[in-house]
């Protein structure tokens, strides 16, 4: 169930690059929202996602499962991190920030946006508030935030 669905979206992100010469944040940026998009738009992931989440219990029996999880957020989190060091590269966002670090909070707040839109549905707009706060994160992150970042 979950190679059907979650396969996709591994694909893309495993082959995500900045596409000729594009920056990087703005692939990253496109890469998450395409992921807001997928779960809201289609009925099928956002089931697979929902039982994946909410509805598995880790037992003895479902080892090869948590694994798959594990393996896919790993996965995941590498890509992202690829992409911020490209950034990092171009200028796009400070040097003094961790890629790993940021990658990981990044995932979090996607995966984190998820689960809680799939447990009300109707209490936000994912697409929106996705797009909302996908874009304030990014931009705290850029080159000339990085006086404001260390002023705090």
């Amino acid at each position: 169930m979950m190679a059907r669905v979650c396969l996709p979206m591994e694909e893309s992100a495993a082959q995500l690059a900045p596409r000729d010469g594009a920056p990087p944040l703005a692939t990253l940026r496109e890469h998450l929202l395409g992921i807001f998009d997928r779960v809201a738009g289609d009925e099928q992931v956002r089931r697979v996602f929902e039982i994946a989440t909410h509805k598995v219990e880790y037992v003895d029996e479902m080892t090869a499962v948590r694994e798959r999880h594990l393996q896919m957020r790993r996965d995941h989190i590498a890509v992202l991190e690829r992409l911020l060091r490209a950034a990092q590269g171009r200028g796009e966002i400070a040097r003094s920030l961790p890629p790993r670090q940021i990658a990981i909070g990044l995932h979090a707040l996607l995966d984190g946006l998820i689960q809680n839109w799939m447990l009300a549905p109707a209490s936000f707009a994912l697409r929106a508030v996705g797009r909302r706060v996908v874009d304030v994160h990014l931009a705290g992150l850029s080159a000339g935030g990085e006086a404001s970042l260390e002023a705090r």
